[in-house]
């Protein structure tokens, strides 16, 4: 059974001002979503899904979906503000989607077997793909026991143009995931990479930390316990306007509960992105590197 892709490409893209997944970055006009989906196919993944925001859709399919039909399968999903369980009772005046773990339960009718989940405007290597894919390859869909992870350096991950926020994560010695702190306000301060903690107060990182880049891998066996957790979230904070249910808020939980233990994959590859405007030519850049060394093909579809 191929694993499936989840690709989370509904985000406004708001600290890059434009919708970061449509951006051409490549020498012949490919987005990051291009290269993902390519590694994907490459890796052996049989399926890719998207999850878009409604008034995209018809444009994301002339722009990418309809020329990797050749090549995987492919749908998509639309998240929505709305789709929540019966019976909640939420803030009216809200507009801004769930998050990550509402995307996932948003494609939850169409995932029938293991499946990763990644970030659509972010550059995740090929080698992530393969090790993801061959972890997923074993597992049994009805398992909720064996979940993963790609984890990445926190010092790769960084924008020289601004601050990030990261999952770090904590691994044991069997690199089984055991919790993941969201960080926000992550950056280079001269030598330093530093934090701010919930007090302002500048805290100092080592540079090894292992950090979440969002590319998980699970099993369908894993979404009736998301369901549960997306209920109790919005019934304690469902009246908030900006609070989000992400999925290392609810891994946590399965991780504390001994529902599920989650893999830290190792990998060599490197995670890049566009958070700010100013990173695109240095994103660019290292593409253009990448087909200088041959890594993809002059026409990738």
């Amino acid at each position: 059974m191929k694993p499936t892709l989840l690709v989370l490409a509904a985000g406004l893209g708001s600290r890059y001002g434009g919708l970061k997944q449509m951006d051409p970055l490549g020498p012949n006009g490919e987005s990051i979503i291009d290269y993902s989906v390519y590694d994907a196919v490459q890796a052996g993944f049989g399926k890719v899904i998207f999850v878009l925001r409604e008034e995209i859709v018809e444009e994301f399919y002339e722009l990418f979906a309809n020329r990797y039909k050749k090549h995987i399968t492919v749908d998509h999903v639309v998240q929505r503000l709305a789709d929540i369980p019966s019976g909640i009772t939420v803030n009216p005046d809200r507009v801004k989607p769930w998050g990550t773990g509402h995307a996932v339960l948003s494609a939850e009718k169409t995932l029938a077997e293991p499946f990763a989940v990644i970030n659509g405007d972010d550059y995740y290597g090929k080698d992530a793909f393969k090790v993801m894919a061959d972890f997923l390859t074993e597992l049994d869909p009805e398992n909720v026991r064996f979940q993963s992870m790609v984890g990445y350096s926190i010092s790769n991950t960084l924008s020289e143009y601004g601050a990030v926020s990261r999952g770090i994560c904590s691994v044991d010695e069997r690199k089984v995931l055991t919790g993941v702190v969201e960080r926000t306000d992550i950056e280079r301060k001269g030598n330093r990479i530093i934090f701010l903690d919930e007090n302002s107060k500048e805290i100092d990182l080592i540079g090894n930390e292992i950090v979440s880049m969002n590319f998980w891998g699970f099993t369908p066996a894993v979404l009736p316990f998301f369901n549960e957790l997306f209920r109790s979230f919005l019934i304690h904070k469902g009246k908030e306007l900006k609070s989000e249910f992400y999925i290392p808020y609810a891994l946590n939980l399965l991780i504390e509960s001994l529902t599920i233990e989650v893999k830290v994959l190792e990998s060599n590859a490197h995670w890049f992105g566009v958070t700010y405007q100013a990173d695109r030519p240095h994103v660019q850049e290292r593409i253009s590197a990448m087909y200088r060394q041959r890594v993809y093909p002059e026409k990738m579809w």
